[in-house]
């Protein structure tokens, strides 16, 4: 066989890198993508934005999108936002901001490895957080009550609002005009009701066709950022304790690997040491896993992904280790009274401000206001859900306390 009829993906990633050393000036799409494997999202073949716009110079599609969301209002809202502890109960907790650039950071170690686009698990992991409430998930399952009669509340829908509709930054349409791709890994979750209004990116949910890698993968990165930086807060705010820990297996097992290595520490760094270990082991498994789960199905394009069973995956042995600690945080910290206390102040706080706005929607800026009143709960619930945690609790003060002030 002829060099020109070598058609194996090896060796055109070759002749790639072969061009862009012979390229004068700046690199092209094709070279900045170069290194993709042939299952991977490459920008040139994205099912593009909802309204036309000519290309980016000197960067993909993709990372449009991601310097978008990055420089988004709703973004820079983030770092108020709660994790699992209120913002002014400490400045070391984690945000819905610094949550966000860690699922990044994982997302984009594991795409690396595996040869997809690394500047879209980027975008999808920085924005799959935008529409969350104020005050975390109790903020979200109150507010989804109080939208029970208006079609509900889900912050993955909510974050699609954001890039689709809510963000103001340019003059030719709403929003953040993003790629099909990236809106679609932003979209983890979606009713049969609303996907049929979602048009083609909704189509999957219907037809039980799977999404990107990239998107597969920022969904399992969430999890694992969560789950083990859950912990870490967890200990710090003194509402686990490291005895508690050692019934879970995934922690124990790497707690006694760091007191092997470094009989010296405690504290902090022995807790630094074994979350950071934790999740190194979480990793590699993920990536050699769903690496052998592709070379079982070899797809040869997205498209074959996407028709595949879902491919990003953890071993059966790991994946119930994750579990269990999922279980744990659950019982343990998530239910923990002080915990819930705020849990149960937030859902108020929420209702309070809803009700309140419902019963007499002038209190309101004026562009939330809806000339149509059947659209007025969801213009409500955009509002709220656009609050930080610290502006919810204001405003709360705003209409319900009287004092001198």
């Amino acid at each position: 066989m002829s060099e020109g009829a070598d058609r194996s993906p090896a060796r055109a990633a070759q002749a790639a890198v072969e061009r862009s050393a012979a390229h004068v000036g700046p690199p092209t799409v094709d070279m900045l993508e170069a290194h993709l494997a042939p299952y991977a999202a490459h920008s040139t073949q994205s099912r593009g934005r909802r309204f036309p716009e000519a290309p980016p110079s000197a960067r993909t599609e993709f990372q449009r999108d991601r310097d978008r969301i990055v420089h988004s209002t709703a973004f820079r809202r983030l770092e108020y936002k709660t994790q699992v502890f209120v913002n002014h109960e400490g400045d070391l907790f984690r945000t819905r901001l610094t949550h966000s650039l860690e699922v990044a950071q994982i997302a984009r170690s594991v795409a690396r490895n595996l040869r997809v686009n690394e500047d879209l698990v980027e975008a999808i992991s920085l924005a799959h957080d935008l529409g969350h409430t104020p005050f975390g998930h109790a903020g979200q399952d109150a507010l989804n009550e109080c939208m029970r009669d208006h079609g509900g509340f889900e912050h993955n829908l909510q974050s699609l609002a954001v890039v689709d509709e809510l963000e103001e930054h340019y003059g030719a349409f709403n929003g953040l005009n993003l790629c099909f791709e990236t809106r679609e890994g932003i979209l983890k979750h979606c009713s049969r009701e609303n996907a049929l209004k979602l048009g083609d990116l909704g189509e999957r949910f219907l037809s039980g066709k799977r999404p990107s890698l990239e998107a597969q993968i920022a969904n399992i990165a969430d999890e694992i950022a969560y789950n083990n930086h859950d912990v870490d807060d967890g200990l710090r705010s003194g509402f686990l304790t490291i005895e508690q820990l050692a019934q879970v297996e995934l922690w124990q097992t790497h707690y006694e690997q760091a007191k092997r290595e470094y009989a010296q520490l405690d504290g902090r760094r022995v807790i630094h040491e074994t979350v950071r270990r934790m999740i190194n082991t979480l990793i590699v498994d993920l990536i050699d896993t769903t690496g052998r789960n592709l070379a079982a199905h070899a797809p040869g394009s997205l498209e074959a992904v996407r028709s595949a069973p879902p491919l990003v995956a953890h071993s059966a042995t790991v994946a119930a280790q994750a579990a269990e600690l999922k279980r744990f945080l659950f019982k343990n910290l998530y239910r923990h009274y002080r915990v819930m206390r705020m849990t149960s102040k937030a859902r108020r706080v929420i209702r309070g401000l809803f009700e309140a706005f419902s019963e007499d929607p002038r209190l309101l800026p004026p562009a939330y206001l809806a000339e149509d009143e059947a659209a007025q709960p969801r213009l409500i619930a955009h509002y709220i859900a656009g609050m930080t945690d610290r502006y919810a609790l204001k405003e709360y003060q705003r209409l319900f306390v009287i004092n001198d002030n």
